[in-house]
């Protein structure tokens, strides 16, 4: 039988905090330390949004996955922690990572243009072991992204002066892995089931749309609590409604849901309104601070209850 991943013998001297309450358990520390101590087979679902590579500095620390210098760097990093999480998964369930595409930089990278972020987790998880299971596009606003990047591509003047530099805006991506169970793991897997009065038809035939066009990109924990004034770049939390269609699809009422980059702990409240019980990592201290806080605050809410 596959351990109890909330009562995992996590050594707290490998991490600089931790809390728990009714239904989670929360570590400050290296998520790839942390993951190594938990039991196999001992998470049903994961869901978490990673470092983009570089793209934003939470920390100075070495452990900081963001903290690298470009995206090799970051996968070398990142490649350690995929291979836990193949390893703490229960067979049969799944971990959705959010990310996007990435901006280069003429001045920095040599030559403009995007980068293929999204494929390059695609292939590490591959790598890994796990079986490519599914990709939603998150519609994003190209007005709210030119306002606040300033990206040439959006411009309207660049469109007037010379569109072959004009491009669109920049989706979201959830991206689905499945660890497959293998001979004699059979007795570990565990189906998620779906009622009609929780999951009507209506609901499902939305959701599965490839491209979620409704998400409230505002639906978010507060961040200003958590932030630093020195943040070289601040923390961009994922959007709850996002963590709530995946933690409802891919797992059962009283299910360990694992977050690996807790960040302020948007995956973990989502997680113990909707019955589950949550585990999560983060390294940085004012973030783990206020996800304790919004973790202490949260209640379990009747299943199926939109946020």
């Amino acid at each position: 039988m596959a351990q109890d991943t909330m009562n995992a013998p996590v050594d707290t001297l490998t991490c600089l905090d931790s809390a728990e309450g009714e239904g989670w358990a929360l570590y400050q520390g290296d998520c790839v330390e942390v993951a190594r101590q938990l039991p196999d087979n001992s998470v049903d679902f994961s869901v978490y949004s990673p470092p983009f590579a570089n793209l934003y500095t939470y920390s100075d620390s070495e452990r900081d996955m963001g903290n690298c210098a470009d995206d090799g760097e970051f996968f070398a990093h990142y490649r350690f922690l995929i291979a836990e999480m193949h390893r703490v998964l229960r067979p049969g369930r799944l971990v959705s990572v959010h990310c996007k595409d990435l901006v280069n930089y003429k001045g920095r990278d040599g030559m403009a243009g995007l980068r293929d972020f999204p494929g390059d987790i695609i292939r590490a998880h591959q790598d890994a072991g796990f079986a490519f299971h599914s990709r939603v596009t998150i519609w994003k606003s190209p007005v709210i992204e030119m306002q606040r990047t300033k990206a040439h591509g959006l411009l309207y003047k660049q469109l007037r002066g010379d569109s072959t530099f004009s491009r669109q805006g920049l989706a979201d991506y959830v991206l689905t892995f499945r660890k497959w169970a293998t001979e004699g793991q059979e007795s570990f897997v565990k189906p998620v089931t779906q009622t009609q009065e929780g999951f009507p038809l209506a609901q499902w035939q939305d959701w599965a749309s490839p491209v979620w066009m409704d998400i409230d990109q505002t639906d978010v924990l507060n961040i200003e609590l958590a932030r630093e004034g020195d943040d070289e770049k601040h923390i961009c939390p994922l959007q709850l409604g996002v963590i709530e269609r995946c933690v409802r699809l891919w797992s059962n009422p009283g299910d360990v849901v694992l977050s690996p980059f807790a960040g302020i702990g948007s995956e973990g409240v989502v997680s113990v309104r909707a019955g589950r019980k949550f585990v999560g990592v983060e390294l940085k201290g004012t973030y783990f601070d206020r996800a304790r806080l919004n973790l202490e605050a949260t209640k379990v809410r009747q299943l199926g209850l939109a946020l």
